[in-house]
């Protein structure tokens, strides 16, 4: 796709679907899974406000451990807290300990977070894809990425 933010302007309505949004963000990176959290106001934690592509075996298991994120764990947290893209080229392998132990549980390889920023810096959310094979993001992917976080954060 020659520009990866083409359409999704259209999903980002008053009230987005952003399960649509995810799917339209996902398929824009050619990656089989993704998440879109939200920072909640009163917790501070990232809440988890659309999934895609997470196998339904693991489902059940896991969304619990997604659900509510703090800030500085797992990737999400990671990219959150450091206001900057998170990203591993085998979620499967990582020794740095920044994918919890639980996300192998995916079959996720290639893993990149970045925050969604409000015009003030602050952490809105984060958004997040996989792919299913070890996967190195190119900087102008991380770019793209950033760009699409940029047009959710004015819904968010």
């Amino acid at each position: 796709m020659a520009n990866r933010t083409d359409g999704l302007a259209a999903l980002l309505t008053a009230t987005p679907d952003w399960t649509a949004v995810l799917g339209q963000v996902a398929r824009a990176f050619d990656c089989g899974t993704g998440t879109i959290h939200r920072t909640d106001s009163e917790t501070g934690l990232l809440r988890l406000i659309a999934h895609q592509g997470i196998p339904p075996h693991v489902l059940p298991m896991l969304l619990p451990k997604i659900d509510a994120i703090p800030f500085g764990k797992g990737i999400a947290g990671c990219a959150a807290e450091r206001k900057e893209a998170v990203q591993l080229c085998n979620l499967q392998e990582d020794l740095g300990g920044v994918a919890k132990p639980d996300a192998r549980k995916t079959n996720v390889q290639g893993a990149l977070a970045v925050p969604i920023l409000g015009a003030d810096g602050r952490v809105l959310g984060v958004l997040g894809v996989g792919k299913l094979s070890p996967y190195d993001f190119m900087d102008s992917e991380i770019a793209d990425l950033k760009a699409c976080a940029a047009l959710v954060a004015t819904r968010f």
